[in-house]
């Protein structure tokens, strides 16, 4: 199997999400990843976690990232079609503006 790793992109921070959700939206929202989850089954090697503010790094210094990234997930399958094929139906697609990037994660060579 291949692992996948998931960035998932949205107009507004996750910390503005939930700090704006209702009780009620944020139960159904869980709701939806569950289901979502359950659907995806083995195929979930990490569900992941939203991300706060971050932080870019080059060698002339720091600055606040000024990317959509919101959250992470990593998924296992035969390949990339397979790691798609898990996303159908994604609960993070019905947000207005949100995409999900998906990247095969590589093994190093001699390691």
């Amino acid at each position: 199997m291949t692992k996948f790793v998931v960035l998932y992109n949205a107009p507004q921070s996750a910390q503005s999400q939930m700090a704006e959700s209702s009780p009620e939206a944020a139960q159904e929202g869980m709701k939806a990843w569950m289901e979502w989850a359950a659907k995806a089954g083995d195929g979930i090697v990490d569900m992941g976690n939203p991300l706060g503010a971050g932080k870019e790094v080059t060698a002339a210094g720091t600055t606040d990232t000024n990317t959509q990234v919101g959250g992470y997930g990593i998924l296992q399958a035969d390949d990339m079609d397979g790691a798609l094929a898990l996303l159908d139906g994604h609960p993070h697609l019905m947000m207005p503006g949100a995409s999900i990037q998906v990247y095969e994660a590589l093994d190093i060579p001699g390691m």
